[in-house]
Protein backbone atom coordinates (compact mmCIF):
# COMPACT_ATOMS: atom_id res chain seq x y z
CA UNK A 1 0.00 0.00 0.00
CA UNK A 2 2.83 2.06 0.67
CA UNK A 3 5.98 2.92 -1.10
CA UNK A 4 9.49 2.72 0.29
CA UNK A 5 9.98 5.62 2.99
CA UNK A 6 6.14 5.98 3.59
CA UNK A 7 5.00 4.33 6.83
CA UNK A 8 1.95 2.18 6.27
CA UNK A 9 1.53 0.38 9.42
CA UNK A 10 -1.27 -1.70 11.25
CA UNK A 11 -2.91 0.70 13.99
CA UNK A 12 -1.57 -1.57 16.70
CA UNK A 13 2.27 -1.98 14.96
CA UNK A 14 1.76 1.85 15.34
CA UNK A 15 1.37 1.46 18.99
CA UNK A 16 3.71 -0.57 20.14
CA UNK A 17 5.99 1.35 18.16
CA UNK A 18 4.59 4.63 19.98
CA UNK A 19 5.20 2.85 23.40
CA UNK A 20 9.10 1.91 22.81
CA UNK A 21 9.52 4.90 21.22
CA UNK A 22 7.47 7.25 23.81
CA UNK A 23 7.94 5.54 27.05
CA UNK A 24 8.07 7.32 30.00
CA UNK A 25 6.23 10.36 28.16
CA UNK A 26 2.33 11.20 28.96
CA UNK A 27 -0.14 9.68 26.49
CA UNK A 28 -3.42 10.85 27.58
CA UNK A 29 -4.27 12.88 30.73
CA UNK A 30 -7.98 13.63 31.79
CA UNK A 31 -8.85 14.65 35.33
CA UNK A 32 -5.64 14.12 36.74
CA UNK A 33 -5.30 10.67 35.49
CA UNK A 34 -1.93 9.99 33.77
CA UNK A 35 -1.62 6.92 30.98
CA UNK A 36 2.25 6.80 30.14
CA UNK A 37 3.02 5.72 26.57
CA UNK A 38 4.61 2.39 28.13
CA UNK A 39 1.25 1.46 30.06
CA UNK A 40 -0.79 2.13 27.30
CA UNK A 41 -0.62 -1.38 25.02
CA UNK A 42 -1.56 -3.29 28.34
CA UNK A 43 -4.59 -1.10 28.84
CA UNK A 44 -5.84 -1.45 25.40
CA UNK A 45 -5.05 -5.17 25.35
CA UNK A 46 -7.50 -5.47 28.64
CA UNK A 47 -10.11 -4.31 26.01
CA UNK A 48 -9.01 -6.83 23.30
CA UNK A 49 -9.17 -9.66 26.12
CA UNK A 50 -12.98 -8.82 26.61
CA UNK A 51 -13.72 -8.51 22.85
CA UNK A 52 -12.20 -11.80 22.59
CA UNK A 53 -13.71 -13.25 25.52
CA UNK A 54 -16.91 -12.55 23.98
CA UNK A 55 -15.95 -14.44 20.58
CA UNK A 56 -15.28 -11.02 18.55
CA UNK A 57 -13.31 -12.43 15.59
CA UNK A 58 -11.62 -10.13 12.76
CA UNK A 59 -13.83 -7.94 10.96
CA UNK A 60 -16.81 -7.83 13.47
CA UNK A 61 -18.01 -4.13 14.03
CA UNK A 62 -17.56 -2.79 17.22
CA UNK A 63 -18.93 0.65 18.26
CA UNK A 64 -18.31 3.29 20.67
CA UNK A 65 -20.75 6.09 21.19
CA UNK A 66 -19.86 8.58 23.59
CA UNK A 67 -18.21 12.41 24.11
CA UNK A 68 -14.53 12.31 24.01
CA UNK A 69 -12.65 10.88 26.54
CA UNK A 70 -10.05 8.61 27.77
CA UNK A 71 -11.94 5.47 27.27
CA UNK A 72 -13.33 6.46 23.95
CA UNK A 73 -9.31 5.90 22.78
CA UNK A 74 -8.75 2.64 25.35
CA UNK A 75 -11.63 1.14 23.75
CA UNK A 76 -11.14 2.22 20.26
CA UNK A 77 -7.93 0.90 20.61
CA UNK A 78 -8.87 -2.09 21.69
CA UNK A 79 -11.29 -2.58 19.36
CA UNK A 80 -8.19 -2.05 16.15
CA UNK A 81 -6.39 -4.30 18.29
CA UNK A 82 -8.88 -7.03 18.63
CA UNK A 83 -9.07 -6.89 14.44
CA UNK A 84 -12.55 -5.75 14.39
CA UNK A 85 -13.89 -2.78 12.60
CA UNK A 86 -14.43 0.51 14.65
CA UNK A 87 -17.88 1.94 14.58
CA UNK A 88 -18.37 5.30 15.78
CA UNK A 89 -21.78 7.00 16.70
CA UNK A 90 -22.21 10.60 16.81
CA UNK A 91 -22.82 11.58 19.98
CA UNK A 92 -25.93 13.75 18.70
CA UNK A 93 -27.98 11.14 17.46
CA UNK A 94 -31.18 10.12 19.32
CA UNK A 95 -32.32 6.20 19.73
CA UNK A 96 -33.60 5.56 16.52
CA UNK A 97 -30.90 7.01 14.69
CA UNK A 98 -27.88 5.48 16.68
CA UNK A 99 -29.96 2.49 16.19
CA UNK A 100 -30.44 2.41 12.71
CA UNK A 101 -26.46 2.83 12.59
CA UNK A 102 -25.55 -0.16 14.49
CA UNK A 103 -28.12 -2.21 12.95
CA UNK A 104 -26.95 -1.50 9.66
CA UNK A 105 -23.56 -1.81 10.23
CA UNK A 106 -24.04 -5.17 12.21
CA UNK A 107 -22.54 -3.97 15.07
CA UNK A 108 -22.36 -6.64 17.62
CA UNK A 109 -20.82 -5.08 20.81
CA UNK A 110 -21.33 -1.40 21.69
CA UNK A 111 -19.25 0.64 24.49
CA UNK A 112 -21.61 3.75 25.35
CA UNK A 113 -21.28 6.52 28.18
CA UNK A 114 -23.86 5.92 30.43
CA UNK A 115 -24.74 9.32 31.16
CA UNK A 116 -23.49 12.82 29.69
CA UNK A 117 -25.13 16.35 30.83
CA UNK A 118 -28.23 14.68 31.67
CA UNK A 119 -28.70 12.09 28.95
CA UNK A 120 -28.59 8.47 29.61
CA UNK A 121 -27.27 7.15 26.16
CA UNK A 122 -28.57 3.17 27.26
CA UNK A 123 -32.00 4.28 27.89
CA UNK A 124 -32.15 6.05 24.69
CA UNK A 125 -31.21 3.36 22.35
CA UNK A 126 -32.86 0.44 24.66
CA UNK A 127 -36.84 0.78 22.43
CA UNK A 128 -34.77 0.63 19.40
CA UNK A 129 -31.98 -1.62 20.63
CA UNK A 130 -31.40 -4.29 17.37
CA UNK A 131 -31.33 -7.82 17.96
CA UNK A 132 -27.54 -8.17 16.48
CA UNK A 133 -26.40 -5.96 19.13
CA UNK A 134 -25.66 -8.71 21.68
CA UNK A 135 -23.74 -6.57 24.32
CA UNK A 136 -23.44 -2.81 25.62
CA UNK A 137 -20.48 -1.78 27.18
CA UNK A 138 -21.44 1.04 29.75
CA UNK A 139 -18.20 3.34 30.47
CA UNK A 140 -18.43 3.62 34.45
CA UNK A 141 -18.05 1.34 37.26
CA UNK A 142 -22.23 1.22 38.07
CA UNK A 143 -23.88 -2.25 37.65
CA UNK A 144 -25.97 -2.84 34.93
CA UNK A 145 -29.11 -4.49 35.89
CA UNK A 146 -30.42 -4.90 32.37
CA UNK A 147 -29.85 -7.96 30.18
CA UNK A 148 -27.36 -8.10 27.74
CA UNK A 149 -25.27 -4.87 29.71
CA UNK A 150 -21.83 -5.15 31.75
CA UNK A 151 -20.38 -2.07 33.25
CA UNK A 152 -16.68 -1.37 32.03
CA UNK A 153 -14.79 -3.06 34.90
CA UNK A 154 -16.81 -6.42 34.62
CA UNK A 155 -16.14 -6.42 30.68
CA UNK A 156 -12.64 -6.06 31.61
CA UNK A 157 -13.00 -8.58 34.28
CA UNK A 158 -13.93 -11.24 32.14
CA UNK A 159 -11.15 -10.64 29.45
CA UNK A 160 -8.95 -12.05 32.50
CA UNK A 161 -10.12 -15.40 30.88
CA UNK A 162 -8.21 -14.77 27.99
CA UNK A 163 -4.46 -14.79 28.08
CA UNK A 164 -2.42 -11.50 26.75
CA UNK A 165 -0.51 -13.38 24.48
CA UNK A 166 -3.39 -14.74 22.61
CA UNK A 167 -4.83 -10.77 22.27
CA UNK A 168 -1.56 -9.42 21.25
CA UNK A 169 -0.73 -12.28 18.61
CA UNK A 170 -4.25 -11.15 17.42
CA UNK A 171 -3.40 -7.63 17.50
CA UNK A 172 -0.38 -8.32 15.42
CA UNK A 173 -1.88 -10.22 13.14
CA UNK A 174 -3.47 -7.42 11.56
CA UNK A 175 -1.96 -5.95 7.64
CA UNK A 176 -2.34 -2.55 6.52
CA UNK A 177 -5.17 -3.61 4.61
CA UNK A 178 -7.26 -4.73 6.96
CA UNK A 179 -10.32 -2.61 7.89
CA UNK A 180 -9.93 -0.69 10.50
CA UNK A 181 -12.79 1.92 10.49
CA UNK A 182 -16.55 2.60 9.22
CA UNK A 183 -17.37 6.01 9.79
CA UNK A 184 -20.79 7.12 8.72
CA UNK A 185 -20.74 10.02 6.57
CA UNK A 186 -23.41 13.32 7.70
CA UNK A 187 -26.47 12.00 5.62
CA UNK A 188 -27.16 15.40 4.42
CA UNK A 189 -28.63 13.48 1.59
CA UNK A 190 -30.69 10.29 2.62
CA UNK A 191 -29.44 7.95 5.42
CA UNK A 192 -25.67 8.46 6.80
CA UNK A 193 -23.69 6.10 4.39
CA UNK A 194 -20.88 3.90 6.01
CA UNK A 195 -17.04 4.86 4.72
CA UNK A 196 -14.77 1.88 4.94
CA UNK A 197 -11.09 2.65 5.37
CA UNK A 198 -8.17 0.52 6.05
CA UNK A 199 -5.19 0.75 8.80
CA UNK A 200 -2.70 1.71 6.34
CA UNK A 201 -4.76 4.09 4.62
CA UNK A 202 -5.08 6.24 8.34
CA UNK A 203 -1.79 5.33 9.43
CA UNK A 204 0.38 6.60 6.47
CA UNK A 205 -1.86 9.45 5.80
CA UNK A 206 -1.51 11.25 9.38
CA UNK A 207 1.90 10.95 10.14
CA UNK A 208 2.16 12.79 6.94
CA UNK A 209 0.08 15.23 8.90
CA UNK A 210 1.75 15.58 11.87
CA UNK A 211 5.09 16.76 9.95
CA UNK A 212 3.82 18.86 7.97
CA UNK A 213 2.42 20.76 11.75
CA UNK A 214 5.93 20.33 12.82
CA UNK A 215 4.50 17.90 16.24
CA UNK A 216 6.97 16.89 18.24
CA UNK A 217 7.01 14.44 21.28
CA UNK A 218 5.33 16.27 24.21
CA UNK A 219 3.04 17.99 22.39
CA UNK A 220 -0.13 18.75 24.41
CA UNK A 221 -2.81 18.76 22.36
CA UNK A 222 -6.41 19.56 23.28
CA UNK A 223 -9.16 17.89 21.19
CA UNK A 224 -12.08 19.44 20.90
CA UNK A 225 -13.30 18.09 18.05
CA UNK A 226 -15.46 15.17 18.60
CA UNK A 227 -13.84 11.72 18.25
CA UNK A 228 -16.35 10.03 16.30
CA UNK A 229 -15.66 12.79 13.25
CA UNK A 230 -12.09 11.85 11.35
CA UNK A 231 -11.24 15.37 12.30
CA UNK A 232 -11.09 14.32 16.59
CA UNK A 233 -10.05 10.67 15.94
CA UNK A 234 -7.95 10.63 12.89
CA UNK A 235 -6.05 14.32 12.61
CA UNK A 236 -6.95 14.32 16.20
CA UNK A 237 -5.91 11.86 19.11
CA UNK A 238 -4.48 9.13 16.47
CA UNK A 239 -2.52 11.63 15.25
CA UNK A 240 -0.68 12.31 18.83
CA UNK A 241 0.01 8.28 19.21
CA UNK A 242 1.73 9.15 15.42
CA UNK A 243 3.78 11.80 16.88
CA UNK A 244 4.14 11.11 20.51
CA UNK A 245 2.11 13.99 21.69
CA UNK A 246 -0.22 14.03 24.77
CA UNK A 247 -4.17 13.88 23.86
CA UNK A 248 -6.27 16.07 26.56
CA UNK A 249 -9.94 15.30 25.79
CA UNK A 250 -12.34 18.03 25.78
CA UNK A 251 -16.00 16.93 25.48
CA UNK A 252 -17.76 20.04 25.03
CA UNK A 253 -16.78 23.20 23.53
CA UNK A 254 -16.73 26.58 25.59
CA UNK A 255 -14.54 29.03 24.92
CA UNK A 256 -13.84 30.74 28.40
CA UNK A 257 -13.25 26.59 29.68
CA UNK A 258 -10.93 26.53 27.10
CA UNK A 259 -8.98 29.49 27.91
CA UNK A 260 -8.59 27.85 31.43
CA UNK A 261 -7.24 24.63 29.96
CA UNK A 262 -4.92 26.69 27.35
CA UNK A 263 -3.16 28.51 30.33
CA UNK A 264 -3.67 25.48 33.36
CA UNK A 265 -2.55 22.75 31.28
CA UNK A 266 0.16 24.40 28.75
CA UNK A 267 -1.79 23.31 25.80
CA UNK A 268 0.33 23.87 22.78
CA UNK A 269 -1.91 22.17 19.78
CA UNK A 270 -5.66 23.21 19.10
CA UNK A 271 -7.00 22.71 16.06
CA UNK A 272 -10.52 23.44 14.89
CA UNK A 273 -13.00 24.76 12.43
CA UNK A 274 -13.24 28.47 12.07
CA UNK A 275 -15.67 28.95 14.54
CA UNK A 276 -13.63 27.40 17.52
CA UNK A 277 -11.61 30.31 16.75
CA UNK A 278 -14.10 33.03 15.65
CA UNK A 279 -15.78 32.27 19.32
CA UNK A 280 -12.44 32.46 21.35
CA UNK A 281 -12.00 35.31 19.59
CA UNK A 282 -14.79 36.66 20.05
CA UNK A 283 -15.06 36.37 23.86
CA UNK A 284 -14.74 39.72 26.33
CA UNK A 285 -12.13 38.08 28.31
CA UNK A 286 -9.91 37.12 25.44
CA UNK A 287 -7.47 40.38 26.97
CA UNK A 288 -6.92 38.76 30.25
CA UNK A 289 -6.26 34.94 29.49
CA UNK A 290 -2.55 33.25 29.04
CA UNK A 291 -2.13 31.60 25.96
CA UNK A 292 1.11 31.98 25.44
CA UNK A 293 1.58 27.87 25.37
CA UNK A 294 -0.08 27.84 22.19
CA UNK A 295 1.57 27.12 18.88
CA UNK A 296 0.12 24.94 16.25
CA UNK A 297 -3.43 25.69 14.55
CA UNK A 298 -5.02 23.82 11.77
CA UNK A 299 -8.69 24.91 10.34
CA UNK A 300 -10.25 24.45 7.18
CA UNK A 301 -13.28 23.42 5.54
CA UNK A 302 -13.80 26.69 3.22
CA UNK A 303 -12.43 29.51 2.22
CA UNK A 304 -11.17 31.53 5.60
CA UNK A 305 -10.96 35.19 5.62
CA UNK A 306 -7.08 36.36 5.76
CA UNK A 307 -8.34 38.87 8.80
CA UNK A 308 -8.88 35.54 11.01
CA UNK A 309 -5.50 34.05 10.22
CA UNK A 310 -3.76 37.03 10.89
CA UNK A 311 -6.19 37.73 14.34
CA UNK A 312 -4.77 34.00 15.26
CA UNK A 313 -1.69 34.62 15.10
CA UNK A 314 -1.74 38.05 16.61
CA UNK A 315 -4.31 38.01 19.55
CA UNK A 316 -4.29 34.18 19.87
CA UNK A 317 -0.71 34.00 19.29
CA UNK A 318 -0.22 30.76 17.43
CA UNK A 319 3.34 30.87 15.71
CA UNK A 320 1.91 27.69 13.39
CA UNK A 321 -1.54 28.40 11.51
CA UNK A 322 -2.71 26.16 8.64
CA UNK A 323 -5.56 25.10 6.90
CA UNK A 324 -6.39 21.87 5.57
CA UNK A 325 -8.81 19.80 3.41
CA UNK A 326 -10.28 16.29 3.48
CA UNK A 327 -13.55 14.14 3.90
CA UNK A 328 -14.76 11.04 5.43
CA UNK A 329 -14.35 9.26 1.91
CA UNK A 330 -10.84 10.28 1.81
CA UNK A 331 -10.16 9.45 5.68
CA UNK A 332 -10.38 13.42 6.06
CA UNK A 333 -7.50 14.72 4.76
CA UNK A 334 -6.43 15.51 0.96
CA UNK A 335 -4.41 18.49 0.91
CA UNK A 336 -2.63 20.79 3.62
CA UNK A 337 -0.91 24.13 3.20
CA UNK A 338 2.69 24.43 4.27
CA UNK A 339 2.58 26.22 7.24
CA UNK A 340 5.40 28.58 6.20
CA UNK A 341 3.79 29.80 3.11
CA UNK A 342 2.49 33.19 3.14
CA UNK A 343 -0.34 34.11 4.88
CA UNK A 344 -2.62 35.06 1.87
CA UNK A 345 -2.22 31.48 0.49
CA UNK A 346 -3.01 29.77 3.96
CA UNK A 347 -6.43 32.06 4.40
CA UNK A 348 -7.02 31.51 0.38
CA UNK A 349 -6.53 27.78 -0.52
CA UNK A 350 -6.58 24.46 1.27
CA UNK A 351 -2.36 24.22 0.20
CA UNK A 352 -1.28 20.91 -1.90
CA UNK A 353 -1.99 17.15 -1.82
CA UNK A 354 -0.18 15.49 0.54
CA UNK A 355 2.26 12.80 -0.94
CA UNK A 356 0.54 10.30 -2.89
CA UNK A 357 -2.83 11.95 -3.58
CA UNK A 358 -3.89 13.92 -6.82
CA UNK A 359 -6.62 16.13 -7.06
CA UNK A 360 -8.63 17.45 -10.03
CA UNK A 361 -11.29 19.44 -10.77
CA UNK A 362 -13.74 17.82 -13.45
CA UNK A 363 -16.49 20.01 -15.15
CA UNK A 364 -20.66 17.72 -15.25
CA UNK A 365 -19.33 15.61 -17.59
CA UNK A 366 -16.06 14.48 -15.66
CA UNK A 367 -13.91 16.22 -17.96
CA UNK A 368 -10.75 17.24 -16.14
CA UNK A 369 -10.70 21.77 -16.54
CA UNK A 370 -7.36 23.78 -16.51
CA UNK A 371 -5.85 25.23 -13.46
CA UNK A 372 -8.23 28.54 -12.89
CA UNK A 373 -11.36 27.08 -13.67
CA UNK A 374 -14.22 26.01 -11.03
CA UNK A 375 -15.19 22.97 -10.65
CA UNK A 376 -16.42 19.91 -8.59
CA UNK A 377 -12.98 18.19 -6.76
CA UNK A 378 -12.15 15.06 -7.22
CA UNK A 379 -9.47 12.92 -5.47
CA UNK A 380 -7.44 9.70 -6.49
CA UNK A 381 -4.88 8.04 -3.91
CA UNK A 382 -4.01 5.80 -1.29
CA UNK A 383 -6.48 7.34 1.39
CA UNK A 384 -9.64 6.94 -0.82
CA UNK A 385 -12.14 4.59 1.15
CA UNK A 386 -12.65 1.05 0.45
CA UNK A 387 -16.24 1.99 -0.52
CA UNK A 388 -19.61 2.12 1.37
CA UNK A 389 -20.50 -0.09 3.66
CA UNK A 390 -22.62 -2.68 1.48
CA UNK A 391 -23.62 -0.47 -0.71
CA UNK A 392 -22.03 -0.82 -3.75
CA UNK A 393 -24.40 1.12 -5.89
CA UNK A 394 -23.50 4.30 -4.16
CA UNK A 395 -19.82 3.32 -3.87
CA UNK A 396 -19.84 3.35 -7.87
CA UNK A 397 -21.96 6.89 -8.11
CA UNK A 398 -19.00 7.94 -6.15
CA UNK A 399 -16.03 6.78 -7.28
CA UNK A 400 -15.63 6.75 -10.75
CA UNK A 401 -13.92 4.19 -13.22
CA UNK A 402 -10.57 5.48 -13.12
CA UNK A 403 -10.62 6.02 -9.44
CA UNK A 404 -11.76 9.44 -9.23
CA UNK A 405 -13.71 9.86 -5.99
CA UNK A 406 -16.05 12.68 -6.40
CA UNK A 407 -16.57 14.96 -3.61
CA UNK A 408 -19.40 17.37 -3.92
CA UNK A 409 -17.46 20.21 -3.15
CA UNK A 410 -16.58 23.24 -5.43
CA UNK A 411 -13.24 24.37 -6.24
CA UNK A 412 -10.23 25.16 -8.52
CA UNK A 413 -6.47 25.00 -8.59
CA UNK A 414 -4.07 27.98 -9.20
CA UNK A 415 -1.27 27.50 -11.66
CA UNK A 416 0.92 26.24 -8.34
CA UNK A 417 -1.42 22.89 -8.05
CA UNK A 418 -3.00 24.69 -4.53
CA UNK A 419 -6.46 23.97 -3.86
CA UNK A 420 -8.97 26.42 -3.49
CA UNK A 421 -12.39 25.39 -1.83
CA UNK A 422 -15.29 27.61 -3.21
CA UNK A 423 -18.09 25.36 -1.45
CA UNK A 424 -20.27 22.49 -1.37
CA UNK A 425 -21.98 22.34 -4.32
CA UNK A 426 -25.12 21.71 -2.10
CA UNK A 427 -25.00 25.26 -0.69
CA UNK A 428 -24.06 27.53 -3.60
CA UNK A 429 -27.62 29.27 -4.62
CA UNK A 430 -28.19 31.35 -7.76
CA UNK A 431 -29.24 34.89 -8.14
CA UNK A 432 -30.33 35.80 -11.46
CA UNK A 433 -28.30 33.46 -13.50
CA UNK A 434 -25.09 33.91 -11.44
CA UNK A 435 -23.33 31.63 -9.04
CA UNK A 436 -22.89 32.49 -5.51
CA UNK A 437 -21.02 30.51 -3.11
CA UNK A 438 -21.47 31.32 0.65
CA UNK A 439 -17.72 30.59 1.84
CA UNK A 440 -17.37 33.44 -0.36
CA UNK A 441 -19.19 35.90 1.13
CA UNK A 442 -18.82 34.97 4.49
CA UNK A 443 -15.33 35.74 4.14
CA UNK A 444 -15.98 39.36 2.72
CA UNK A 445 -18.74 39.85 5.30
CA UNK A 446 -16.09 39.03 8.22
CA UNK A 447 -14.45 42.19 7.32
CA UNK A 448 -16.46 44.09 9.07
CA UNK A 449 -15.84 44.86 12.53
CA UNK A 450 -19.00 44.23 14.22
CA UNK A 451 -19.41 40.92 12.41
CA UNK A 452 -18.02 38.23 15.33
CA UNK A 453 -19.46 35.27 13.11
CA UNK A 454 -21.40 35.10 9.61
CA UNK A 455 -22.92 32.11 7.75
CA UNK A 456 -25.33 32.71 4.31
CA UNK A 457 -27.69 31.11 3.01
CA UNK A 458 -29.99 31.00 0.40
CA UNK A 459 -33.39 32.00 0.42
CA UNK A 460 -36.17 31.59 -2.61
CA UNK A 461 -36.95 34.90 -4.10
CA UNK A 462 -40.18 35.31 -7.00
CA UNK A 463 -37.99 37.63 -9.05
CA UNK A 464 -34.44 36.08 -8.84
CA UNK A 465 -35.21 32.92 -7.52
CA UNK A 466 -33.25 33.01 -4.89
CA UNK A 467 -31.15 35.43 -2.96
CA UNK A 468 -28.42 35.56 0.21
CA UNK A 469 -29.76 35.79 3.73
CA UNK A 470 -26.36 36.78 6.05
CA UNK A 471 -27.00 35.36 9.57
CA UNK A 472 -24.93 37.65 11.65
CA UNK A 473 -23.88 37.24 15.10
CA UNK A 474 -22.16 40.86 16.19
CA UNK A 475 -19.64 41.83 18.45
CA UNK A 476 -20.56 42.00 22.14
CA UNK A 477 -20.94 45.92 22.49
CA UNK A 478 -21.32 46.28 18.98
CA UNK A 479 -24.09 47.84 17.16
CA UNK A 480 -25.25 46.99 13.50
CA UNK A 481 -28.31 47.33 11.46
CA UNK A 482 -29.60 45.52 8.49
CA UNK A 483 -29.66 48.38 5.83
CA UNK A 484 -26.31 49.43 7.42
CA UNK A 485 -24.40 46.01 6.08
CA UNK A 486 -26.48 45.87 3.14
CA UNK A 487 -24.69 49.45 1.90
CA UNK A 488 -21.51 48.27 3.23
CA UNK A 489 -21.75 45.18 1.69
CA UNK A 490 -22.83 47.33 -2.04
CA UNK A 491 -19.21 49.22 -1.83
CA UNK A 492 -17.51 45.79 -1.43
CA UNK A 493 -18.31 43.14 -3.31
CA UNK A 494 -20.55 42.47 -6.86
CA UNK A 495 -24.38 43.19 -6.37
CA UNK A 496 -25.64 39.72 -7.00
CA UNK A 497 -23.58 38.67 -4.10
CA UNK A 498 -24.45 41.45 -1.35
CA UNK A 499 -27.15 40.04 0.98
CA UNK A 500 -30.82 41.08 0.10
CA UNK A 501 -31.64 39.69 4.04
CA UNK A 502 -29.84 40.23 7.42
CA UNK A 503 -30.78 38.06 10.35
CA UNK A 504 -29.67 39.16 13.69
CA UNK A 505 -28.83 35.63 15.86
CA UNK A 506 -27.32 35.69 19.44
CA UNK A 507 -25.68 32.03 18.54
CA UNK A 508 -25.36 30.38 15.28
CA UNK A 509 -26.45 26.36 15.39
CA UNK A 510 -23.55 23.94 15.22
CA UNK A 511 -23.36 20.41 14.17
CA UNK A 512 -21.36 17.83 16.10
CA UNK A 513 -17.94 19.06 14.30
CA UNK A 514 -18.77 22.33 15.21
CA UNK A 515 -19.27 23.43 11.79
CA UNK A 516 -22.37 25.51 11.15
CA UNK A 517 -25.50 23.82 10.81
CA UNK A 518 -26.94 25.37 7.65
CA UNK A 519 -30.48 22.58 7.14
CA UNK A 520 -30.95 24.23 10.60
CA UNK A 521 -30.19 27.64 10.03
CA UNK A 522 -32.28 27.58 6.73
CA UNK A 523 -35.50 25.80 8.63
CA UNK A 524 -35.23 29.23 11.29
CA UNK A 525 -34.79 31.39 8.80
CA UNK A 526 -38.34 30.32 6.96
CA UNK A 527 -40.23 29.86 10.57
CA UNK A 528 -39.08 33.41 10.34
Amino acid sequence: MAPAGAAALSIPAMLFEAARLHGGRSAIEEDGVVTDYAELPGQVLEVSRGLLAMGIEPGDRVAVWAPNCRNWIIAALGIHCAGAVLVPVNTRMKGPEAADILERSGTRVLFVQGDFLGVDYPALLMPYRPQSLECLVVFGSQAQAAAGTLGWSDFLARGLQVDEVRARQRAESLTPEHLSDLLFTSGTTGKPKGVMSAHGQVTRAFREFGKVLGLVPGDRYLIVNPFFHAFGYKAGWMTCLLAGATILPHPVFDAEVVFQRIAEERISVLPGPPTLYLSMLAHPKLAQMDLSSLRVAVTGASTIPAVLIQRMREELGFSVVTTAYGLTECGGLATICDPQAAAELIAGTSGLPIAGTEVSIRDPENRALAAGETGEICLRGFHVMQGYFQNPEATSETIDAEGWLHTGDVGSLDDAGNLRITDRLKDMFIVGGFNCYPAEIEAGLLEHPAIAQVAVIGVPDERMGEVGCACVVRHVGQALGESELISWSRERMANYKVPRFVRFLDGLPLNPSNKVDKNVLRAQVAAG
